[in-house]
């Protein structure tokens, strides 16, 4: 079960590590989908904080504090079930694959962190 908590929880680093400096660094897909669902690009900064923290909690979590990694994996799980809310509340359903796919990643390490 180690090796599996291990594994999702750096799969999960390396997505949000990713997606956090892209929207932070305002890529065209980030602001063409922030656009779609109705979200004014002034919240790229806290959205890309939001990613990346959740990343870098996830670190702190695997290396040394086990607590913060749980935490991080909730907040991860919270933001990205409303960003599923989002989609399907504006409905921008044709790339509802990408937060599901977060959401599921965010879950799961929080499942695996919880049980380690």
């Amino acid at each position: 079960m180690f090796i599996a908590y291990v594994v999702v929880t750096l799969i999960a680093i390396a997505a949000n590590a990713v997606e956090g400096v892209a929207t932070l660094a305002g890529a065209k897909f980030v602001r063409d989908n922030l656009g779609e669902i109705g979200l004014p690009p002034a919240l790229l900064p806290f959205l890309g904080a939001c990613k990346t923290a959740g990343a870098l909690g996830l670190i702190g979590g695997l290396v040394a504090w086990r607590h913060l990694g749980v935490a991080a994996a909730i907040g991860l799980t919270v933001f990205y079930l409303l960003a599923v809310l989002v989609h399907l509340r504006t409905r921008v359903v044709h790339n509802i694959a990408f937060p599901i796919g977060f959401l599921a990643l965010a879950a799961a390490t929080l499942a695996l962190a919880a049980l380690h």
